[in-house]
């Protein structure tokens, strides 16, 4: 079964992503906790606005990174283990 790359990504309700000085990165907060997000983890979640599809996204990180060899592939990867771990919902 392929990834459906018109689901709409957003948030989980009670999450919030954002840049953490403390952390020195970007953070997933949530009620019981905080994930801090690697570069591309955070470079992919600063796109989820509720607004642009998994399509949009993955058009927008292409543009800002060209010619990097399976991009797409890679956030389908990070929008699955997100969904996994509960952190965003695809509408």
């Amino acid at each position: 079964m392929s990834f459906d790359r018109s689901k709409t990504p957003t948030w989980r309700t009670g999450y919030r992503f954002q840049y953490e000085p403390a952390q020195k990165g970007h953070v997933l907060l949530y009620p019981e906790g905080m994930i801090k997000l690697n570069e591309s983890a955070a470079l992919i979640g600063g796109l989820i606005d509720g607004e642009r599809d998994v399509a949009a996204i993955i058009n927008e990180l292409d543009q800002q990174f060209p010619g990097v060899p399976e991009l797409g592939d890679d956030i389908e990867q990070f929008m699955e283990v997100a969904r996994a771990q509960h952190w965003i919902e695809l509408a």
